[in-house]
């Protein structure tokens, strides 16, 4: 199982990258694979506020429907639009190009309740 250490994550299996106040978010190595053939995703709109824990999109996959989570406070800045197209990108790359949508932070204390690569670990292995 892939866990890239730049990374962080949350208890429901989202990862998180933050650079400059912003957060791009996607599914971990461990949730596509839980999920197995993703065949949609339903792309959330930009502008939406959303608070940590809020419904942000939904995955579906040939097993299951799963919700994804906001991670952090914000707003939704960005979206990655070849989901729309090529859902297979949560599976075939999702730390990469299955990427899913970019949240300018707006409260970084929500930060601290993210979990590091090794907590992350315990989580899934433990």
């Amino acid at each position: 199982m892939n866990i890239p250490e730049n990374l962080q994550y949350t208890t429901d299996h989202e990862w998180v990258l933050i650079s400059n106040g912003e957060a791009k978010v996607g599914i971990t190595d461990y949730a596509q694979d839980a999920l197995g053939d993703v065949v949609f995703v339903d792309i959330p709109a930009t502008g939406k506020v959303v608070m940590v824990g809020e419904t942000v999109t939904e995955v579906e996959s040939t097993k299951s429907v799963s919700d994804i989570y906001a991670p952090l406070e914000g707003e939704i800045i960005k979206i990655n639009e070849e989901l729309d197209e090529s859902p297979e990108l949560l599976n075939n790359d999702p730390y990469g190009e299955g990427w899913i949508f970019v949240i300018q932070v707006t409260n970084d204390t929500t930060t601290h309740a993210l979990l590091t690569p090794n907590q992350y670990r315990e989580l899934v292995e433990g």
